[in-house]
């Protein structure tokens, strides 16, 4: 009977440790998910149907162990797909070593194929950005790279159209006391104009009244990160209760207000451990669709 368990316990413990290098080497460093989706967007003229958006979340650069050969594909994948515009989705940055300075020339550096690219780049910070004190670095080393970096603020795409007609970005601060300003951000959208919503954190979607976020895109939860049947939560990370009611993709149709759709990114990054198992990094684009 002795002998039994061990023999057990030796199988297991070495499927554990498979499953953990797998975990670290396979599926964060050389899987990469692309995740394609047609979306109807309301008040979008015919005349910007077909325009695609490509959305990259949670660089996470200065993570010990961080995942830049991930991002620098992820970054390669959206310029060979030349879409209309790119969007990013917060945390650059994860801690205060090595220097923030030496963390934003890592991030510049494996965005420059995009920012090279011509296509209009939009960002927004997200919580590790504030947290290790970067945002104000973060932000003045996009937009002199010519990236549009939105704290509660909207803007139009480029060759999308005009006034109303025109496809705007807002974007809002993530989720941190003092940096998340709805209001702020709509009051920059003409009256009726087509939208795409960008905010890092899935929760700042509770805040958009009833249509004025047909279409928001989120990072943050990097899809639980570890999800497997059977641990709490199936998940490692600690999201908040209202985080899990949308850690990975579409959320469900009854979550935020009438109108309002959200798609949450698994990001490229790590949070607390570099490992991921059954959430690998992951890009997503959006073709838009006129109505009608």
């Amino acid at each position: 009977m002795r002998h039994w368990i061990r023999r057990t316990a030796a199988v297991l413990g070495g499927l554990l440790v498979l499953l953990l290098l797998y975990g670290v080497l396979i599926e964060p460093r050389l899987i990469l998910d692309v995740e394609r989706e047609d979306v109807t967007l309301p008040q979008l003229p015919e005349t910007a149907a077909g325009t695609e958006v490509a959305l990259i979340a949670d660089m996470q650069i200065g993570m010990w162990w961080a995942n830049e050969g991930m991002v620098e594909r992820a970054v390669e994948e959206i310029v060979e797909d030349e879409p209309d515009v790119a969007l990013l989705g917060g945390d650059f940055v994860y801690s205060s070593s090595p220097s923030i300075d030496e963390q934003v020339d890592k991030v510049l550096e494996l965005l420059d194929p995009l920012l090279q690219s011509g296509i209009p780049t939009f960002a927004v910070l997200g919580n590790h950005d504030y947290a290790v004190g970067a945002a104000e670095e973060v932000t003045t080393a996009l937009e002199a790279a010519g990236v549009t970096v939105l704290r509660n603020e909207a803007a139009p795409v480029p060759g999308t159209g005009t006034g109303t007609e025109a496809l705007h970005v807002v974007g809002v601060g993530p989720v941190v006391p003092g940096e998340l300003d709805v209001d702020a951000a709509l009051a920059d959208v003409p009256d009726g104009a087509p939208r795409i919503v960008l905010s890092h954190n899935p929760t700042a979607f509770d805040e958009f009244p009833a249509g004025t976020a047909p279409l928001a895109l989120a990072g943050h939860t990097h899809c639980g990160q570890i999800t497997l049947p059977g641990t709490p939560d199936w998940a490692y990370l600690a999201l908040t209760e209202e985080e899990k009611i949308v850690a990975e993709g579409w959320a469900p149709e009854s979550y935020g207000a009438e109108g309002n759709r959200l798609f949450v990114t698994c990001g490229t990054g790590f949070s607390v451990v570099p490992v991921r198992i059954n959430a690998a990094p992951e890009i997503a684009f959006f073709t838009l669709r006129a109505e009608g």
